[in-house]
Formats: C-alpha cells, structure tokens, sequence
C-alpha cells in the first residue's frame, strides 16, 4: 500500500470513529432522559383491562398482543425471572433479535423506553414503564443443562422447553426459537468478563410494560434465570395483565428517544399503515 492510499485508509476509519462517537455519546444521552419520561398508571383502570393471567412458577404460555395494547408483566410475589420472546404476529419469521435490541441502542441496561427490534430492523415492542430497571438480554433463559448444573435434577422444567412446546402449538419449532429476554434478571458483567447476578432482586409489585408496536406474538416463560441465586427451584407466580395503552403520539419518548429509534419506527409504521398524530 502507497502512502497515499494508507493516508485515505486512515482518514475513512477516523471518520467512521468519529460518528460512531458521536451516536454513542448522544445514545447515551437518550438513556438518561428515560428517567424523567412520564410513566404509565401503577394501578390499571378496570375499563382498560382486557385480560389477566397469572402463570404459576415453571409454566409457560402465550398470547397475541395488537399494536398499541400493552402487556404488563408483574412480579407479585418477587421473581428470578420471566424470559419473553416476541414475533410478528402475521408473519412469525420475524422476531425478536437481541443482538440487534443491544446493538442499535448501544446498551445491554434495558429498562424504560428501551424498544425490542425485529431481525428486520422494525420494532415489536417498546418498554412505556419498568420500576425495576435491571433485565438481561445476554445469559439467554434456563435450559435442560443449566437446570442439571443448578439443581441437579433434570425433570424440571425451564424455559427452552417452554418455549419448544409454545411454539408447536403456533406451527413453530425448536429452530425457530431465537435468544429471549429475561425481565427482572439483574445480570451484569463483573472485572473478568462474567456474567454474575447482581442484587438487588425484584420485590413484590414490580412490574414491566411492553407495548405492541405492531400485532405480535409473545412467548412468556415463569421459569428462574440460569443465574439467580439458591439452589431451590420455586419460582413465584407471575401476574400478567393486557389493557388498553394510550395511543402514542409525535413526542412519545419511545419513538424519538434517538436516530435508531425513529429510524426504526419509520420501517414499522410503514408496514401496518400506522400515522402519528399531534
């Protein structure tokens, strides 16, 4: 390589660094906002409900949400955790990608207004409320092994097979089950790169809302993170709520948290038609 074209090398990468800087620093920024964004009611008016659910510890199930219906996930008695995965309701291929959920808000910390993108760029799922604060999109939920290595015993149930039989019940199979989300996991990672749960757990009455922003499917599973502590396998039952969520509108902190963010909207708005209003 000649000098000149060393010089053209350098001068791109150092252009690419700077505005990758720049949309790191101003995502962060973003993040600090979601604190100060309204939140959503902490008791449900009766009139908004349309469903309730409670889940026991080690169960599995589904449901499908509409665009602009919000899911509350409830950790009525405290939790270990409560792995979600999320589809494109009429078009299952599409779903939940994690990687990408990190990626483009440049922060594995999800908690209020963090969205959930699909493997198409668009958005599921946004977080309108969270009074946790700490969830993992990394560890992945439990399975036969972790279950074996934690409580010995292998008769168990945990969320990849929860998950399996979920998704057979939507003409779905193992192959098409990605990475989930596990809520109320305050996983992190320590001075050596592993992964380590960090306290404090959720107490009772903490919850976490996930609105639709497109007809989506959702997996839930009430199955205790491969990390949490103890070696008893209990897990609480949790409490899960659908009701009728405002309609979001131009200044939702969801939709114009960031770049990313409105350049995600835009790709899902221009599927299901939806028009932002005042």
């Amino acid at each position: 390589m000649n000098m000149t074209s060393q010089q053209a090398t350098t001068d791109t990468y150092a252009a690419q660094k700077a505005r990758y800087d720049e949309l790191y620093k101003r995502g962060r920024e973003a993040r600090r906002d979601f604190a100060e964004a309204p939140g959503n009611p902490a008791v449900i008016d009766d009139k908004l409900v349309l469903a309730r659910e409670t889940l026991p510890g080690g169960w599995g199930t589904s449901m499908i949400v509409p665009r602009g219906e919000t899911l509350r996930l409830i950790a009525a008695e405290g939790c270990e955790g409560v792995s979600v995965l999320l589809f494109r309701a009429a078009e299952p291929t599409e779903r939940l990608n994690v990687g990408d959920t990190v990626k483009l808000q440049w922060s594995a910390n999800l908690q209020r207004g963090k969205l959930f993108y699909s493997d198409m760029g668009r958005v599921l799922a946004s977080m309108t409320d969270d009074t946790y604060g700490h969830h993992d999109a990394l560890a992945g939920g439990s399975n036969a092994v972790t279950n074996i290595a934690k409580y010995r015993d292998d008769g168990l149930r945990h969320t990849r097979g929860n998950f399996i039989l979920l998704a057979a019940k939507h003409g779905l199979s193992k192959v098409d089950i990605p990475p989930c989300v596990t809520f109320f996991a305050p996983v992190t990672v320590d001075a050596e790169g592993k992964f380590v749960w960090m306290p404090p757990a959720a107490t009772a009455g903490d919850y976490v809302d996930l609105r639709a922003e497109m007809d989506i499917l959702v997996f839930v599973s009430n199955c205790p993170h491969p990390l949490s502590p103890g070696g008893t396998f209990a897990p609480p039952p949790v409490e899960l709520t659908l009701w009728q969520s405002p309609e979001a509108t131009s200044t939702d902190f969801c939709r114009t948290s960031c770049e990313e963010a409105r350049r995600g909207f835009d790709n899902t708005d221009a599927l299901t038609g939806f028009v932002v209003e005042g």
